[in-house]
């Protein structure tokens, strides 16, 4: 008898499978870039055949589309959650700013980047951009017109106002993919000081609320 045991490949449900392998891909994405998805690629991740992968995404665009938006929806859920059952607006922002303006937001921004870039050639993915794009402004908008309504802050646009500080966000993540070493105070506090002064807030109010947590992890 022989003293090797073949190892029992463990068969997945479909909604298994597809989840394991967008995973993959959203975690090469993350580290690596868009470009290196391919379906050989993401096989060889989960020592599994390239047909398999193509048989839930017979193209790669798709499979490079679905990777971001996962890595984008997660980064979003951990940022700025749907569901809020504790703790004021207020609270919320300053949880988001102390999540989304660190080293630990770079991969994601510049996930961002590279996705931005590469719609311009693949109308899959550049359909998914604009998709996220609208969810993480929708998500923001919804938080600031709920602290206009419980009278925590005060601005005649949400939507504009959400729009200038996503647009500083951006600004400080393309700044933080090409000079990651020089990081002056002054220019990591622009998105908070922006939603400060747009929000009708006292300087340092979303930077001293109290028990914010700085650790990304569970957005990732």
């Amino acid at each position: 008898m022989s003293s090797s045991v073949q190892r029992k490949r463990i068969r997945k449900s479909p909604a298994a499978r597809r989840a394991e392998i967008v995973a993959a891909a959203a975690a090469v994405a993350l580290a690596e870039g868009l470009e290196c998805i391919t379906l050989r690629r993401i096989g060889d991740e989960l020592d599994v055949r390239p047909g398999l992968i193509s048989h839930y995404f017979p193209s790669a665009e798709d499979l490079v589309a679905e990777a971001f938006g996962s890595a984008a929806s997660a980064e979003l859920d951990g940022l700025l959650p749907a569901e809020r059952p504790e703790e004021n607006p207020t609270w919320y922002l300053a949880r988001f700013f102390a999540r989304a303006t660190g080293e630990a937001y770079d991969d994601i921004s510049r996930l961002w980047i590279n996705a931005r870039h590469l719609r311009r050639y693949r109308p899959v993915l550049r359909d998914r951009v604009a998709e996220q794009e609208a969810a993480w402004r929708g998500r923001l908008v919804g938080l600031i017109r709920e602290g206009v309504e419980r009278d925590e802050f005060r601005t005649a646009d949400p939507d504009v106002t959400a729009i200038q500080i996503l647009v500083v966000l951006d600004g400080l993540g393309t700044h933080a993919s090409t000079d990651i070493g020089n990081r002056p105070e002054a220019v990591m506090r622009m998105a908070v000081t922006t939603a400060e002064r747009e929000l009708g807030l006292e300087y340092g109010t979303l930077t001293a609320t109290p028990d914010v947590d700085p650790d990304t992890s569970a957005a990732r």
